[in-house]
């Protein structure tokens, strides 16, 4: 499907190095971040308790913030959870966390509003949050080690490399924003993260197919001009795709409530630059490690040469 053919191939190839450079720029900064303020690491990684408080009426947030800070808990985190009348309480890790910690703030709850109802409490301790920050970091690195695997066998080392360059751009970039704003980073944002990466990677596939098929029917035309016809024939396709995906996630984002709001906005950062990564990294790091027609095609037979110059 196509809502528009471009006639003339766009030379992107010619802004190579240029598209490169303002990835790097973007890269080193996000690095600088990630390392000068770290990420703003939520319950599931550092530990505390997590309570769901049922009303008989939409709830109070901000009357229930209050009865917390009065209770001197200032970091709590507190959300609708699926519903209006539904609230996610995360309390930090604190000396007396645990069931008498609770109780006491259930209780204030209660007093406040005596239609509150506790669902549940969970509690996760410190060593609980750093096996799941280890593990989460264990998923990144087999997911990003599967995509190259792939890449490798469906169409050679240049692309493998090319592609996961590309990916870990939009995932350092995930993580810089995250840290550099201090947004919260939960077990949602990971989810989130791992789903840009075979996002990403779909996209820059779809680009290295056309690049394989141009080869073939493109065979007297010189590397950038088959790397820019496939950009270029692959753009209606990449706008309707990312155009309904961010649909979809823009309306997590203002309508999923705070529980989903982090996760949108990681898939937000990931599509946004992973569209730029899968066309003006990955394209320019193929052909800078010097793709040539002998990596992904069979000598040249009788009947496929085009006389496209």
């Amino acid at each position: 499907m196509e809502f528009f053919k471009i006639k003339r191939d766009i030379p992107f190839m010619r802004y190579g190095r240029l598209t490169t450079t303002i990835s790097l720029v973007t890269f080193i900064l996000a690095i600088l971040a990630l390392g000068f303020k770290g990420l703003n690491l939520g319950i599931d990684f550092t530990g505390g308790i997590l309570m769901e408080v049922r009303y008989a009426q939409p709830a109070d947030l901000e009357a229930i913030r209050k009865t917390l800070e009065e209770q001197r808990i200032a970091e709590a985190a507190v959300q609708n959870f699926g519903t209006s009348r539904d609230v996610l309480i995360r309390l930090p890790l604190r000396e007396d966390t645990g069931a008498r910690q609770s109780d006491q703030i259930f209780s204030a709850l209660k007093a406040q509003d005596g239609t509150a109802e506790l669902k549940r409490v969970e509690f996760v301790g410190p060593q609980v949050g750093k096996e799941m920050y280890e593990s989460g970091g264990l998923a990144l690195m087999l997911v990003a080690a599967g995509i190259m695997a792939y890449l490798a066998m469906r169409f050679a080392w240049r692309f493998a490399v090319a592609a996961m360059i590309a990916n870990m751009h939009d995932i350092v970039i995930i993580l810089g924003m995250f840290a550099f704003f201090e947004w919260e980073f939960t077990l949602s944002v990971l989810a989130g993260v791992l789903a840009i990466l075979g996002y990403s990677v779909n996209e820059s596939v779809v680009v290295f197919d056309r690049v394989r098929e141009n080869f073939r029917k493109m065979r007297k035309a010189a590397v950038t001009d088959v790397i820019d016809n496939a950009i270029t024939a692959t753009m209606s396709r990449t706008i309707i795709t990312h155009s309904m995906t961010q649909l979809m996630v823009l309306a997590m984002f203002f309508f999923g409530g705070d529980a989903l709001h982090n996760f949108a906005l990681a898939l937000t950062i990931g599509i946004v630059f992973g569209i730029y990564s899968s066309v003006l990294v990955a394209c320019p790091v193929v052909l800078a490690l010097g793709v040539s027609r002998a990596d992904l095609l069979l000598p040249e037979k009788e009947g496929l040469v085009d006389n496209r110059p």
